[in-house]
C-alpha cells in the first residue's frame, strides 16, 4: 500500500471523528462523501500497526444542550449527542487504539489535542498527547472533517512540534461556504503541515 513507508514506532496514526453523524448520510452532520474514507483509514490502521506506529481516535461526544449546537447558540446543528448512535464510531472503521472524547462538557472540540470553552473562549489540553509516546515525531492527520477537526488536530499538531502530513484522500470537507476545503488545505500548508 502507498501509504505504508510513512509509519514506524516515531509516526502516529490519528484518526479522527469518523463516527456516524459525520460518515453516514443518515448522520446528522453528514459530511458528503465522508463514508468512502472509512475502509481507505480503516486499512491505513492496519498498515500502521503492522509498522509498529500507535494509533489514537478521537471522538466528538457532546451534551444534549451545547453552545456547540445551533439550537443553543452555536452554529452547529445536533450532532454526536454522548451515548447516541451518532456519535458511535463508523462500525467498519477498524478500531485499534485509545480513543480520546472531546466536547464532553459542552466545549468546542475540534482539534484532537484541546477543547474550547465557547464562552470564556479558554483553551484545555485534551488527553490526546500524553497518549503519544516522547518518541513519536510525526503525525499523520485524517478522517473528519478537513476543514474543522482535521484541520485544528493538525495545527495544534504542529504547534506542539510534531511534523504533520495530512493525506487528502482521507479526509472529507464540510464545506460549509464556497472555497472552505481549499481555504483550509492553505491554512495547513502555511503552518507547516504537508498536506498531500
Amino acid at each position: 500500500m502507498s501509504d505504508q513507508h510513512r509509519f514506524d514506532p516515531t509516526t502516529a496514526l490519528v484518526v479522527v471523528d469518523v463516527q456516524n453523524d459525520f460518515a453516514d448520510p443518515a448522520g446528522g452532520l453528514y459530511v458528503r462523501d465522508g463514508e468512502q474514507v472509512v475502509p481507505l483509514v480503516s486499512e491505513l490502521v492496519g498498515a500502521a500497526q503492522n509498522a509498529g506506529s500507535a494509533v489514537v481516535y478521537t471522538q466528538d461526544w457532546h451534551p444534549a444542550s451545547t453552545p456547540h449546537f445551533a439550537k443553543d447558540g452555536g452554529i452547529w446543528p445536533v450532532h454526536c449527542v454522548a451515548d447516541t448512535w451518532g456519535a458511535e464510531l463508523h462500525p467498519q472503521l477498524l478500531v485499534k487504539g485509545p480513543v480520546v472524547r472531546k466536547g464532553t462538557n459542552g466545549e468546542d472540540g475540534y482539534s484532537g489535542f484541546s477543547v474550547r470553552n465557547p464562552a470564556t473562549g479558554e483553551t484545555t489540553p485534551t488527553q490526546l498527547q500524553s497518549l503519544l509516546v516522547p518518541s513519536v515525531r510525526g503525525l499523520v492527520v485524517v478522517g473528519l472533517a478537513g476543514d474543522y477537526c482535521v484541520k485544528e488536530t493538525a495545527l495544534d499538531g504542529v504547534r506542539l512540534g510534531y511534523e504533520v502530513e495530512v493525506p487528502l484522500r482521507l479526509t472529507r470537507f464540510v464545506a460549509l461556504e464556497e472555497g472552505d476545503a481549499e481555504r483550509s488545505v492553505e491554512q495547513m500548508r502555511a503552518a507547516g503541515v504537508t498536506v498531500s
